[in-house]
C-alpha cells in the first residue's frame, strides 16, 4: 500500500510540473522551440503567402531564358567596360525568379581627374543613384498606395492642398487655380522643364537652398506654357507632388516611403540620404567627378567639387531639397529594385504585404491620349521613338522609367518580366565642358542608351 501511495505521490508531482506547459509541447510539434512563441506567431507562421515572393532560378531555363544567349548579355556589357565604360548591374526577373543578378566593371575609378589605382569594384550590392527613377518607386508607389487606400482623389485640385499655389496678377500665362494632380502626373501643367532653385543667377526671385523655402518657391513658379495645351517633361511637376504626398500623409517623403513602402518590403537598402543613415561612401557607385561644377565651368553657392558618392547628384534635390524631392534621391540596389518591380508584376503586393490594387496600376499605365509613351508618371513603349530606352522586342504596354544618372527599369506585365539595369555612366569626364557641360563621356557608349542591353535580355528570352 505505502508504494502504491508513493507512486501516486510521485505521479502527481509530474502531471502538476507539466500541466502548465501545454504551449511550449505545441511548439515543438510546430518545430518552434522558442520558449516565447504565441499563438499569434504561430498563427502567422502558418499563414500562407497572399502574393509571389522572389527566388534564385537554379538555372535561366527555369525562367524559359538560354544560358548561352544571356552570356552574350555580359559579353555585350563586358565590352563596354574593357572600352572604357566606368560600371554596370544588371537584375532581370521572370515568373517569380531572379534569373540573373550581375555586376560589372567599377564603382568608382576616378578621386576627381585622378585615376584611382585600385579602382572600387562594383558589386551586386553597390547603391546607386536612381535619379528620375525616384519619380516611380519614390512618387508613383506613394500615390499608388493612397489612391487605393482611398485617401487622395487624383481629380483633387492643387489648390485644395496650397491654399497658395494661385496665379500672380503679373503672370504672362494664368491657370494655376485649376490644375489637379493628374495633370502634374500628364506633364502637361505648364510648368517648364526645369527651374535652377539652387542658383541664385538662374532662379532670380524664385533662389533657394532651405527645403521649406523651396515649397513657397515652387508654389510661386510661373507656369511657362496655357495648361493642357502641350506635355513638357517636368522635375517642377514631382517635387510638387511630393510636398502633395508629405500634405496628405503628415509625413516627410522620406520617412513616408521608408516606413509604408519600403521597410514592409524588408527591403533596407532603398532610401533617401543613405549617408545619413549609417552608409559608407564605399557602399556606393560614384557619380560626377567634380561635384556639380560639370569639370569646373559651372559654379552658385555652396557647389560642391568633391567626386560625389552616396549623395543624390541632382542639384535641386541636393542643395534646395535637402536630399529628399519627389524627383530625384532615392538610393537603391538591383536586389531591391527587382522586389520593387515584382510588386508591379504582383498586381500590387508582395509576400504578406499590399501596397495597392491591379485597378490602380491599370490606370496608371495607362496610355495618355495627348502621348501614348506617358501614362501617369510611368513612360510607355507606346510608339517606336521609345525604341531606345525599351528595344524593339517589347510590347506596347510595357512600361518603366530612366534617370538621368545611367538608370533604367523595364517592366513587362504580360511576360512577368522586369528587367533593371544600373550604371553610372556620369563617373567620367564631362567632354567638352566649354562646349557643352552637360555631356558626359559615359553618356557616348550604347549601353547608356539601355535598349541594346535590353534586347539582348529578351533576345535570350526569345531563343
Amino acid at each position: 500500500m505505502k508504494r502504491f501511495i508513493t507512486f501516486l505521490t510521485v505521479l502527481g508531482l509530474v502531471l502538476s510540473l507539466l500541466l502548465p506547459y501545454p504551449i511550449a509541447a505545441l511548439g515543438v510539434e510546430l518545430g518552434t522551440t522558442d520558449s516565447s512563441s504565441s499563438e499569434e506567431q504561430v498563427f502567422k507562421h502558418k499563414k500562407p503567402l497572399e502574393y509571389p515572393t522572389l527566388s534564385k532560378a537554379k538555372r535561366p531555363e527555369d525562367a524559359g531564358f538560354s544560358s548561352k544567349r544571356l552570356k552574350e548579355v555580359d559579353k555585350l556589357i563586358e565590352g563596354e567596360i574593357e572600352n572604357g565604360f566606368p560600371g554596370a548591374a544588371l537584375v532581370v526577373i521572370k515568373d517569380g525568379k531572379i534569373v540573373k543578378n550581375s555586376a560589372y566593371g567599377s564603382a568608382k575609378i576616378f578621386d576627381k581627374t585622378d585615376p584611382l589605382t585600385h579602382p572600387q569594384k562594383m558589386k551586386t550590392k553597390t547603391m546607386f543613384d536612381l535619379a528620375s527613377n525616384t519619380k516611380m518607386y519614390a512618387v508613383n508607389f506613394s500615390l499608388q498606395h493612397l489612391v487605393s487606400e482611398g485617401k487622395i482623389n487624383l481629380e483633387e485640385k492643387i489648390q485644395y492642398y496650397f491654399p497658395a499655389f494661385k496665379d500672380s496678377a503679373d503672370d504672362e500665362i494664368k491657370g494655376k487655380g485649376e490644375l489637379r494632380i493628374i495633370d502634374l502626373l500628364h506633364h502637361t501643367a505648364g510648368f517648364p522643364s526645369s527651374i535652377h532653385y539652387h542658383n541664385p543667377e538662374r532662379a532670380g526671385e524664385l533662389y533657394s537652398q532651405e527645403r521649406s523655402k523651396t515649397l513657397s518657391m515652387i508654389l510661386k513658379t510661373p507656369l511657362q506654357y496655357e495648361p493642357g495645351t502641350k506635355q513638357v517633361y517636368s522635375d517642377i511637376d514631382y517635387m510638387l507632388l511630393g510636398f502633395i504626398i508629405e500634405k496628405i500623409t503628415g509625413m516627410q517623403l522620406d520617412h513616408y516611403t521608408e516606413n509604408h513602402i519600403y521597410k514592409p518590403l524588408g527591403l533596407k537598402h532603398t532610401l533617401f540620404n543613405p549617408l545619413r543613415k549609417s552608409f559608407k561612401e564605399k557602399d556606393f557607385a560614384a557619380t560626377e567627378l567634380h561635384g556639380n561644377t560639370r569639370d569646373g565651368v559651372i559654379s552658385f553657392p555652396n557647389i560642391r567639387t568633391y567626386t560625389l558618392q552616396g549623395e543624390v547628384h541632382d542639384e535641386k534635390s541636393f542643395y534646395s531639397m535637402d536630399g529628399i524631392s519627389g524627383h530625384a534621391g532615392l538610393f537603391s540596389t538591383t536586389s531591391d529594385l527587382a522586389v520593387l518591380m515584382q510588386v508591379m508584376l504582383n498586381d500590387g503586393g508582395y509576400g504578406n504585404v499590399k501596397l495597392f490594387d491591379k485597378r490602380t496600376i491599370d490606370e496608371f499605365v495607362e496610355p495618355y491620349d495627348m502621348n501614348p509613351t506617358y501614362g501617369l508618371g510611368w513612360r510607355l513603349n507606346g510608339d517606336s521613338s521609345m525604341e531606345w530606352m525599351f528595344s524593339q522586342y517589347a510590347g506596347k504596354k510595357v512600361f518603366g522609367h530612366t534617370g538621368w544618372t545611367g538608370t533604367v527599369t523595364v517592366i513587362d506585365r504580360e511576360n512577368n518580366l522586369a528587367i533593371a539595369l544600373l550604371t553610372n555612366k556620369k563617373h567620367s569626364p564631362v567632354i567638352d565642358p566649354l562646349k557643352d557641360p552637360h555631356k558626359f563621356q559615359g553618356d557616348t557608349y550604347s549601353i547608356s542608351q539601355y535598349g541594346s542591353v535590353i534586347s539582348a535580355v529578351y533576345e535570350a528570352l526569345n531563343d
